[in-house]
């Protein structure tokens, strides 16, 4: 069976679709030796010679690639990008080193936001997760400043117009706070850029803190430090996978049950360690990155 060549690049984890739709356009792609084209078909066979820059890849290995996932919690400041030309801190810095294949972020999240971002190397998973047509419900702890009353309550929960479309929270929940400095709770079921901040500028609303708390039915672990990550089980694996319609999983790379504490503790004072010195090395900076 062939399948479009940037889904068999995508799924081996060698960027997103649409990232590899534009390499194939730039013609950076070749197949056997034939610059590829757009909609351009492949099968997935071991003699097939793909390369990406004229760097051999390998689409073979990602048929037996253990599906795995991270969850990690973002601190305010990292850009969600492989790298800066500025030196600034990514989301990719502090984690765990892979062999053969790496960690591809599921969604972004905008520098000011902190809080959940997953990450896997299964690059089909992430890219369904992400699709739109999905409707993962991803939750945002707000913070904002400003005037809120019934009105604007009823105007995000039924939409507003912003600049890409109509847009509205799925759901919106008071959280505490007085004053003109309150906490919401809300969810969406997309991921377009920094829409939690735009709905709620939309109606003269700023937002003074955000953070995302849950993706999916996957919460941002408790105990958890700003910079850590811990590796999902094979059950939280699973639950992802089947809610965007692909198989369960059978194996897994996480530790078993009387190591994973031990496991768990040293891989959280590791990130810890290397974002202290990130920020001792002084190159936290605040601009950058553009989805929240």
């Amino acid at each position: 069976m062939s399948e479009k060549l940037q889904k068999v690049l995508a799924r081996a984890g060698h960027g997103s679709r649409r990232e590899i739709e534009a390499k194939i356009a730039a013609g950076r792609v070749s197949v056997d030796g034939k610059l590829a084209t757009l909609g351009d078909r492949v099968e997935n066979d071991k003699s097939l010679k793909i390369r990406i820059d004229g760097h051999l890849v390998s689409i073979a290995e990602s048929a037996t690639e253990v599906c795995r996932v991270l969850a990690y919690y973002k601190p305010e400041g990292e850009l969600c990008t492989r790298s800066d030309p500025e030196g600034r801190p990514t989301v990719f810095d502090r984690l765990p080193r892979l062999r053969g294949s790496r960690w591809i972020a599921v969604g972004r999240l905008d520098v000011n936001t902190c809080g959940l971002l997953l990450f896997t190397t299964d690059g089909e998973l992430a890219n369904r997760l992400m699709h739109p047509s999905r409707e993962v419900e991803r939750e945002y702890a707000v913070r904002v400043f400003g005037q809120v009353d019934d009105d604007k309550i009823r105007q995000l929960s039924k939409g507003v117009q912003l600049e890409d479309g109509p847009a509205a929270f799925k759901t919106l929940r008071f959280a505490g706070g007085e004053g003109v400095n309150q906490w919401y709770n809300v969810t969406l079921t997309e991921g377009r850029n920094r829409e939690v901040r735009r709905l709620w500028e939309a109606v003269g609303v700023q937002v003074s803190r955000l953070m995302r708390v849950r993706y999916g039915d996957i919460n941002l672990p408790k105990g958890l430090p700003r910079g850590g990550w811990m590796e999902m089980d094979l059950a939280a694996v699973n639950y992802l996978r089947s809610l965007v319609g692909m198989d369960d999983e059978t194996v897994t790379k996480l530790a078993v049950e009387k190591d994973r504490r031990r496991t768990k503790a040293n891989q959280i004072r590791r990130a810890v360690k290397r974002h202290t010195q990130v920020s001792g090395n002084g190159r936290r900076s605040s601009g950058g990155g553009k989805r929240g």
